[in-house]
């Protein structure tokens, strides 16, 4: 069921969440609840004291279903069954100063048609769901292969707190998917990349124009390309950033790179000059760096030390973490006494699957103390018997995605060869069968970890 009872000290409150709410489409002030229309008028009834206020003013009656219909002519009638309230104001279908509406849930069974609860509340308000369409990545001027679904990054923003007065980062910028949603709530952003070209973008199509789309101009304050390794901000006591921001580099569509060779044994000692130049090479203006791969794992715990490091106290971590499905465990996410676990979010794909991870500096760093055990432990030979869930991360993705493809593959020409296009529609539904099954094993394995 969609519909969620929760507190709120007042509507005033709840509007105040509306106001940055992206996952709730709407918030009613519950007046009855019951399991029948019969039952339900007896608990509205219960409390007349409610009424008074809206006897004078315009309004409409609403009859929402979920799961289910009622036909458009009976829903006068049940309508007029609450009379009873006496509001005497102008019926106004187009702008009510109230909105009241009546809900029917029959639940989420396609083969139930029969409502088992019924609600009736007064509209607080609707949440923010519009900006999801504004940032529509589809609707942007600019954007690339790995930019952030538009929900997601506004998801992520209210995670991270971002507001007025807020200083934000992202270490993994690419095309700025996270500067433009942060910024929308008032957050001054900045990010940095060790690619530039997806922040230069091509033509007139950049993190510019983005920002142009957008009229954040004013709050979007750049972008800067290096290697956040070798990041170049200056320490401040308490901190710099309000928050970091990101989406790591999964090597998949992306792969995630730091300065240096592959094989150390090339690695320059001392600079180099270059070759009919006199001059030393790092020194041109055309100098590409050398770049080595940037392993999941030490990708993840390098953030991580960076958050304790340019945080302020109160400062918030939200970032992405790929996981193998079956691998992962709660201890697979580094640790730090100066950063608290808030909230781990599964995003499910089957055999894989990504984790919004929110952590929050409760402590200011002491200079010395190192990441926690997850992290200070990990065995990073890929010979290892039980690794982290995102370890070696692209190199299991691509292999579990072979081998799921060449098995579907197989079942989909047997299924073809036994019963044409109705076998690999039957084939096909076994396949989304599976993937629930393996989403619910894998929740129940999670619960039982968490409860031990």
């Amino acid at each position: 069921s969609p519909f969620l009872i929760v507190e709120i000290e007042s509507a005033e409150k709840a509007a105040l969440l509306l106001n940055r709410a992206i996952l709730i489409k709407t918030i009613i002030e519950l007046w009855g609840q019951g399991s029948s229309w019969d039952e339900l008028i007896e608990r509205v009834k219960e409390h007349p004291e409610r009424w008074p206020q809206y006897l004078q003013t315009s309004f409409k009656f609403l009859v929402v279903t979920f799961g289910g219909t009622i036909e458009m002519k009976d829903k006068p009638a049940i309508i007029n069954r609450f009379a009873f309230t006496g509001f005497m104001g102008k019926i106004d279908l187009k702008n009510p100063e109230e909105e009241f509406q009546l809900i029917a849930d029959y639940g989420i069974d396609p083969n139930v048609h029969v409502a088992h609860t019924f609600y009736m509340g007064r509209l607080v308000g609707h949440g923010k769901r519009e900006l999801i369409d504004k940032f529509n990545v589809k609707k942007r001027k600019y954007i690339g292969n790995t930019t952030m679904d538009a929900e997601l990054s506004l998801i992520m923003a209210n995670q991270a707190l971002c507001g007025p007065g807020k200083l934000v980062y992202d270490p993994f910028v690419g095309t700025g998917s996270f500067l433009m949603t942060c910024a929308h709530f008032g957050a001054m952003t900045v990010g940095s990349d060790i690619d530039g070209r997806q922040i230069r973008g091509k033509g007139k199509a950049s993190i510019q124009s983005n920002c142009e789309q957008y009229d954040l101009k004013g709050r979007v304050l750049d972008a800067l390309v290096f290697d956040v390794c070798h990041a170049p901000w200056r320490r401040f006591k308490g901190g710099l950033f309000d928050a970091i921001v990101t989406d790591p580099p999964y090597g998949v569509r992306a792969g995630a790179k730091t300065l240096g060779r592959k094989d150390v044994t090339k690695q320059a000692t001392e600079p180099r000059m270059a070759v009919n130049e006199g001059v030393f090479a790092h020194t041109l203006p055309d100098y590409v760096p050398p770049t080595k791969p940037y392993e999941m794992s030490e990708v993840v715990a390098d953030l991580l030390m960076f958050a304790v490091k340019n945080l302020t106290r109160g400062g918030r971590l939200v970032y992405w973490l790929p996981t193998v499905t079956e691998d992962y465990t709660i201890d697979d996410l580094p640790t730090h006494p100066c950063m608290e676990l808030v909230a781990n979010c599964e995003q499910a794909f089957g055999q894989w699957s990504r984790r919004l991870i929110t952590m929050e500096k409760i402590a200011d760093w002491d200079g010395e103390t190192a990441l926690g055990a997850p992290t200070g432990d990990m065995n990073k030979s890929t010979t290892s018997p039980k690794s982290q869930g995102h370890f070696g991360f692209r190199d299991r993705y691509f292999a579990f995605s072979a081998v799921e493809n060449a098995r579907r593959k197989k079942e989909l020409k047997e299924a073809f060869q036994k019963g044409g296009a109705e076998g690999v529609a039957a084939c096909m539904r076994a396949f989304e069968e599976r993937k629930k099954v393996e989403a619910q094993m894998q929740q129940l394995k999670l619960q039982e970890q968490e409860q031990s």
